[in-house]
């Protein structure tokens, strides 16, 4: 179940992030709606995970999780740039979230 919790909390964290984007591009309410929704969520999700789940592998996953959310949301939605070296990185990243979660248990 913590392993849930972490993916959700994930998941909100990058909504967090799309709210940042959101209010910078002038959508005021909704991105300060996003940002603050998502992280507060995401961030209580990620103490509750952190109660089974040890600190360094559901940190690392979470911010795992973040940083190719947001680069992918990115992509789809703002415009990012979708070079194969990039999202070679972000698959890498994917793997190493993978693989932490197998050595986990």
């Amino acid at each position: 179940m913590s392993w849930m919790i972490l993916i959700i909390a994930g998941l909100l964290e990058v909504a967090g992030v799309n709210g940042i984007q959101r209010y910078i591009q002038g959508q005021k309410v909704s991105g300060i709606l996003f940002i603050v929704f998502g992280f507060a969520i995401s961030l209580t999700l990620l103490s509750i995970a952190m109660e089974t789940i040890p600190l360094g592998v559901a940190y690392a996953v979470w911010t795992g999780m973040g940083t190719v959310g947001s680069a992918v949301i990115g992509m789809i939605f703002y415009n990012d740039s979708k070079d194969v070296k990039r999202i070679a990185c972000l698959a890498v990243i994917i793997l190493a979230v993978i693989g932490l979660r197998v050595v986990s248990g």
